[in-house]
């Protein structure tokens, strides 16, 4: 069954859903994934994974493929887990698994405001963040940047979000902010 709809059809999964232990939290780039994967994880006390944990070694160098493959999988064939996204990469993995999909899929402007927002934020803090790694001035205008990958990924991530939806897949797709919210404070 996929929810795609408003309040109405959220509300009635937010139940449902729970029966689901194996949840991919996914959405595109600076929909707020990781902050809802942990507050969903502290209401339904379903262990979560930090995938920028997962994938990203200090100095911001890049686990190696196979072993993120490695690691997803392990987390993946456990009967509980939430994971905070999940890389093209190894996306086979985590959805071969997955009971269920909570999918954030906002407007381009407000993902954009809240990763502009945050990036700056975390710019001026220099608070760290994956394995120690900090936004830099360095990282913000390289090729790299999260603001690029944004406009790089937001049409296929949306693309794919609505393909699940399309093959029936078990998704619950946010459209605003407010609605994963209200979903949230939904569960019992």
């Amino acid at each position: 069954m996929a929810g795609d709809s408003g309040p109405s059809g959220v509300d009635r999964l937010a139940v449902e859903s729970l029966a689901g232990q194996r949840i991919l939290v996914y959405g595109v780039t600076g929909s707020g994934k990781t902050t809802f994967a942990r507050e969903l994880s502290e209401a339904i006390e379903i262990p979560w994974h930090s995938v920028d944990d997962l994938t990203w070694n200090p100095g911001w160098q890049e686990v190696p493929i196979e072993e993120q493959r490695r690691r997803i999988a392990d987390i993946c064939e456990g009967d509980r887990w939430i994971l905070d996204t999940a890389y093209g990469k190894w996306l086979d993995i985590p959805l071969a698994n997955a009971d269920l999909i909570l999918a954030l899929d906002y407007p381009r402007w407000f993902s954009l405001l809240r990763l502009t927002r945050r990036t700056l934020i975390r710019l001026v803090d220099g608070k760290p963040i994956c394995n120690g790694n900090r936004e830099t001035l360095h990282t913000f205008f390289s090729r790299e940047s999260i603001l690029l990958w944004h406009f790089k990924s937001f049409s296929a991530k949306r693309e794919r979000i609505a393909k699940w939806v399309e093959e029936g897949r078990k998704v619950v797709r946010f459209r605003r902010a407010r609605e994963a919210a209200s979903w949230l404070r939904s569960l019992p």
